[in-house]
């Protein structure tokens, strides 16, 4: 029996709440108060947060700042210690899994399988939550569209273990989409690829939302947030050191501050978007070569 239809068993065999459809800049999901503890350590705190339909929503600060755990609160991957976690109106621990899965897509950083399944039915995996109800009849559909969004399609036929981890990343990235949820969370869903890869990942990102989703990305180049994110949330020691668009969080003070390395943003001479660029210090690198020097 394949992953993908035990999958779908397993979902099949539960009643579940199907969800209405999501008016545009409805609140899709909310964090009050929350505050996360892992290993007896406060990882997140008092994190307020609004994700609404039609939006991208990027996650940004330095490695350790809590992006990653915001996001798996907002997944209900992650239990917290206070404050509440709402998804479709409703704080997360009142829904099953089954009916989670119906409302919420999640992307990890990573993805591993420990059995050889092909692009295909990794992919197909994420229509599992689907089964028995009346989206099923979309399944094929929803699986060749995903393929072909994120250039897959051409070896659906290959082990998912034989691929390169760009590859991997953007098989992960269509089983999220063939769920066809109304919030997507996507952790550092550029991180593996190269430059033509991020820019088409992004830009599903905001077809997503210009379709009516809601989307929360965790990244790291924050340009690339700048030109694709309606707003973002800069992290930063566990808690929300900022939030709104990206042109009024995008701004060189905070940003140096936070990253601890000098910044300077300008903007693009045609959009208008920050751009991000660290200031380097030439003169520790020594002397250089003087033009037409043979050295």
């Amino acid at each position: 029996m394949s992953g993908a239809r035990s999958a779908r068993r397993l979902f099949a065999a539960r009643a579940r709440r199907l969800p209405d459809p999501v008016p545009l800049g409805a609140v899709v999901a909310q964090a009050e108060g929350l505050e996360v503890r892992l290993a007896g350590r406060t990882v997140l705190a008092e994190a307020e947060l609004t994700v609404r339909a039609g939006e991208v929503l990027a996650l940004v600060g330095p490695n350790g700042a809590g992006k990653s755990t915001l996001l798996a609160a907002l997944a209900a991957d992650l239990p917290a210690e206070s404050g509440t976690v709402r998804l479709d109106g409703r704080p997360v621990a009142a829904w099953t899994p089954g009916e989670l899965a119906l409302r919420r897509a999640v992307l990890p950083q990573t993805a591993t399988l420990s059995f050889p399944f092909t692009v295909e039915e990794v992919v197909r995996m994420g229509r599992a939550p689907w089964a028995g109800t009346p989206a099923e009849d979309e399944d094929e559909a929803a699986v060749a569209a995903a393929m072909e969004r994120t250039e897959v399609a051409e070896f659906a036929a290959r082990p998912f273990s034989a691929l390169s981890g760009g590859e991997r990343a953007r098989v992960a990235l269509a089983r999220v989409l063939a769920q066809r949820t109304a919030l997507l969370l996507l952790d550092e869903p550029t991180a593996a690829l190269d430059l033509r890869h991020q820019e088409l990942v992004l830009r599903v990102c905001r077809e997503r939302a210009a379709a009516g989703d809601a989307v929360v990305v965790v990244l790291h180049d924050l340009s690339l947030a700048a030109a694709y994110a309606d707003r973002a949330a800069l992290l930063h020691g566990g808690r929300i050191a900022a939030e709104g668009a990206p042109s009024e969080v995008f701004d060189a003070a905070p940003l140096s501050r936070v990253y601890r390395q000098p910044v300077e943003v300008i903007r693009h001479p045609r959009t208008g978007e920050p751009i991000v660029l660290p200031l380097r210090d030439r003169s520790a690198d020594g002397p250089r070569p003087e033009k037409g020097s043979d050295s």
